[in-house]
């Protein structure tokens, strides 16, 4: 078998969670698994935000070993891939869907799906879908917590190189971002989430607290919602800004890789959508979710099955302040100090248990391997 092209195609919908997915998958394709690949995007400005070298004014570009193209509404003809990667259900190109019928041998189609940690994915992961107009097929392939599903991103080094990163390659990374070393009794925390999460009202409770918090934001719209609501203006590195006892600091949006590094960093992390969520969870340390909010409040099933499986075997007292402090960030009820206060007072418990999670999401191969396995096997 000759050298594999891989299509991957993604339209980005909330900034950076799909892209952010579509980018790791389409690394370590070609990095572990020496596949050629081909990335299609539609909004190359957000793809810029996490993955600093690509052009957003460039129709076709080679980044680290993988052929970027600007997926454009006027889409010619090209020869499709042997296994094409439609992710998160956006909607091929006709012109493409009608090359691939075209081709000898029919393209192994794949609709990557979302992240879900309820039962009924096992069901419906590795189902056929036949087009409705065209002898094609493709399958339904949906990443998960546990076997039976297509597993999670998780690249070959990824822990190697969580267990490197030790003291002194924190203090240069956090020193490149002008954050100071950590302070006596200060707790590091990284906050990145959606307009809708209640970060007022949580600066406010850090504000009033007796722990001295850095609460490190990368700039976005948050951030841009908290310099306004204070009359600062963005610095060109960093912005600080102290309020009692919390010290807010922003700092530019980072490229994947320093993103994780900056998780190792800190004490807890706050992470959104998908590919932070996960990669949160490799960090080890302990995480708040905030959920994508769906239409006809299908995000609270979503979240409800993940603690679920989180929680499973965690003390009645820890699995209380998770599911409380969860249920408080993504709106059900309005937070309050002694929600924060009871998360905060099972934070080493939840360090073991994150250990014990990480050594149960191992049992399982990663999500490209499954994807890779399950191309070699059709083809």
């Amino acid at each position: 078998m000759g050298l594999q092209c891989w299509d991957i195609f993604c339209t980005v919908v909330d900034n950076f969670g799909d892209i952010g997915v579509c980018w790791r998958l389409a690394r370590q394709l070609t990095r572990e698994h020496h596949k050629q690949v081909r990335l299609w995007v539609d909004d190359l400005e957000s793809f810029n935000r996490i993955a600093p070298d690509v052009d957003p004014a460039m129709e076709w570009q080679k980044i680290q070993d993988v052929q970027v193209f600007h997926w454009q509404s006027v889409f010619h003809a090209i020869e499709p891939g042997d296994v094409v990667i439609e992710a998160f259900a956006c909607e091929l190109p006709e012109v493409y869907v009608r090359a691939m019928l075209r081709r000898a041998k029919q393209p192994i189609w794949v609709n990557l799906e979302y992240l879900s940690a309820e039962s009924w994915v096992c069901r419906y992961h590795g189902l056929p879908s036949p087009h409705p107009r065209f002898p094609l097929i493709k399958t339904f392939f949906f990443p998960g917590f546990v076997r039976g599903t297509g597993g999670l991103l998780r690249e070959n080094d990824l822990l190697v190189q969580q267990r490197v990163f030790n003291i002194k390659a924190e203090s240069a990374f956090l020193s490149s971002k002008h954050v100071p070393v950590h302070q006596c009794r200060e707790l590091r925390i990284s906050l990145f989430g959606y307009d809708s999460a209640p970060v007022d009202q949580f600066i406010a409770i850090l504000s009033a607290g007796t722990t001295p918090v850095r609460l490190i934001l990368p700039a976005g719209r948050i951030s841009q919602r908290i310099l306004a609501y204070r009359h600062y203006e963005a610095m060109q590195t960093a912005t600080v800004i102290t309020q009692g006892q919390v010290t807010i600091q922003i700092i530019p949006f980072l490229e994947q890789s320093e993103y994780d590094r900056l998780l190792w960093s800190c004490d807890i992390n706050f992470v959104r959508g998908e590919d932070s969520f996960v990669r949160a969870q490799w960090a080890g340390k302990p995480f708040i979710w905030n959920v994508y909010p769906q239409s006809e409040d299908a995000h609270w099933h979503k979240l409800s099955a993940f603690l679920d499986l989180y929680m499973a075997g965690i003390s009645r007292s820890a699995a209380q302040a998770v599911r409380a402090m969860s249920l408080g960030w993504n709106g059900k009820f309005i937070l309050d100090a002694t929600v924060w206060l009871n998360f905060l007072a099972v934070r080493e418990s939840l360090i073991q248990h994150n250990r014990n999670w990480i050594n149960q999401l191992l049992k399982q191969d990663d999500l490209v391997t499954n994807l890779v396995r399950f191309a070699d096997n059709k083809l």
